[in-house]
């Protein structure tokens, strides 16, 4: 009961934290991309060869971009109000269906590079932590460095060359054998063949932090008062390190984790582009370079409602792993 008690005030908080923050997302989003120079009406009548004075200004009033700023803010609230994305200039269909194709490939690659991260990354800050100042916390400290340091779409490109162009190992881009029509456990077993170098490429720099930040935090439980005793009462080291300092440093993790979220979404854009990987960081490139502003906005209101939702699930955990926190 009083588990239960504790995750209702934990979401009734964040709640009341994330309706005004999401408010405010989407207002200054909307009038961000409004400082971006052109739109759709300008893109679409220049690729259909047509970019005269009247034919932008017919396509701006069909789709209500002739319209004040601020009427179209209230359109789009109203829209929202509705549960309604708008409807994209350029793809010729509600934005709300559209994100629906892309969001699976990219909440897929999204979960499976942050596990590689995580579990990785506690991995290695766990063995630099028990070698503290020693040889192999000092190799993998530059190993980390180095993860940390290097672009993403640089990895991305050289894990292209080594593993598909030189190996030949594993496929260089997409999201499964085209005209394989396989199902079941083959078809799993194919998509994840085409998500290995992406979902890679996405987790090493968070590698890095992780396994560096994992280090820090086991260090700083490792000479607490409560590891002290429960090495005295005669629990084996394993026993020490897994339920007691690992548990504990797990707070700061999760923490980092839940913040992650958002910027996963944002590397996903260019590594689904090196990888043609058909998920929404792609689709925000397309999106950008069609300046089609109702699917970005799409986009990136979902985005923040993720982020919003790891949060939630970080407080969560939190209170789980230490109930303190959820009695607050």
């Amino acid at each position: 009961m009083a588990a239960l008690l504790r995750t209702v005030r934990t979401l009734r908080r964040t709640l009341l934290h994330a309706i005004p923050t999401l408010l405010g997302i989407i207002v200054l989003n909307f009038f961000l991309l409004q400082l971006a120079p052109g739109d759709a009406a300008d893109v679409m009548a220049g690729e259909a060869g047509s970019a005269t004075t009247e034919s932008v200004a017919a396509l701006r009033s069909r789709f209500g971009l002739d319209n004040p700023v601020l009427v179209q803010l209230g359109d789009y609230l109203n829209n929202l109000a509705h549960f309604s994305l708008g409807f994209s200039p350029r793809y010729g269909m509600p934005v709300a269906e559209l994100i629906g194709q892309r969001l699976p490939g990219t909440l897929t690659l999204m979960v499976s590079a942050l596990a590689i991260a995580i579990l990785l990354g506690i991995v290695l800050g766990a063995l630099m932590a028990a070698f503290a100042g020693r040889i192999p916390d000092r190799l993998l400290s530059i190993v980390s460095l180095l993860f940390y340091s290097i672009p993403s779409f640089w990895i991305g490109l050289m894990l292209i060359v080594l593993f598909s162009v030189k190996l030949g190992w594993l496929p260089s881009g997409g999201a499964g054998t085209i005209g394989s029509r396989l199902t079941g456990l083959p078809a799993l077993l194919d998509t994840a063949r085409y998500m290995v170098l992406p979902a890679t490429s996405l987790a090493l720099f968070y590698v890095a932090i992780y396994a560096r930040l994992t280090r820090a935090s086991m260090l700083e439980v490792k000479n607490q008062d409560f590891v002290r005793t429960a090495y005295a009462k005669g629990l084996t080291p394993f026993r020490v390190t897994s339920r007691h300092i690992l548990r504990n440093a797990l707070i700061p993790i999760t923490t980092m984790a839940g913040m992650h979220v958002g910027g996963m979404l944002g590397g996903a854009v260019v590594v689904e582009t090196v990888y043609s990987w058909p998920g929404l960081g792609r689709l925000a490139f397309e999106a950008v370079m069609a300046r089609d502003f109702t699917v970005l906005l799409g986009i990136l209101l979902l985005s923040s409602l993720l982020v919003i939702a790891a949060n939630a699930a970080v407080d969560l955990l939190h209170a789980w792993v230490d109930p303190r926190i959820g009695a607050r």
